[in-house]
């Protein structure tokens, strides 16, 4: 069975990481269910002159145009507030959820147990029905109090990957980086790519 992945987009810098890897969640047959925040939007147009309209349905056109060869019935938006979605529901819960990029405001509100919108909401309840989350925070340098967050998020069991591309393959392109730190997130869901070269293959 294809796995089930919610991904979020949060307002950080890194909205790159974020798309390449939806696509790259897409194109494995993975069901995606994706959440974004406000912020997000503004990020994505900033970085990538990408349009993510507030409208889940328009959004979901939208992306399914830039990535043109994705099963349309792989793909599900849900708005900030859509308390139905199964995200919502530790009776319906994702194999695995990833932030991708992570504010510093995000993770706080997942680390204090917060659900005030469906990006927290939906975290809470990976966190308490023992699945992956997987936390992209995009942040320099780090405050104590994002430490002692991070620090508190790993314990409750928590992955938290900085998006922190090694330079060992010789990239040679933006792309290139990009992709590093993407693989390095699909190893951590288990899906198989071939974004990078395995050490000492």
């Amino acid at each position: 069975m294809p796995k089930t992945i919610c991904l979020a987009l949060t307002g950080a810098s890194g909205m790159p990481y974020g798309l390449r890897l939806l696509e790259c969640l897409l194109a494995a047959s993975c069901k995606v269910q994706l959440l974004y925040s406000q912020a997000a939007q503004v990020v994505a147009r900033q970085e990538l002159e990408v349009e993510l309209p507030s409208r889940p349905a328009e959004a979901k056109a939208a992306l399914l145009a830039r990535y043109p060869a994705a099963d349309p019935e792989l793909l599900s938006v849900f708005g900030r507030e859509e308390w139905f979605a199964p995200v919502a529901s530790g009776s319906n819960p994702p194999d695995a959820m990833v932030v991708c990029p992570c504010t510093m405001g995000t993770l706080a509100a997942i680390a204090q147990g917060l659900a005030d919108n469906l990006i927290e909401r939906a975290a809470d309840v990976v966190l308490k029905e023992g699945h992956k989350l997987v936390l992209v925070p995009r942040e320099t340098p780090f405050s104590i109090i994002h430490l002692e967050n991070m620090l508190r998020l790993a314990r409750a069991g928590a992955v938290i990957l900085p998006p922190s591309p090694g330079f060992y393959q010789h990239p040679q392109t933006v792309e290139d980086i990009v992709d590093f730190v993407v693989a390095r997130v699909l190893d951590q869901l288990g899906i198989e790519h071939t974004l990078m070269q395995r050490w000492g293959a």
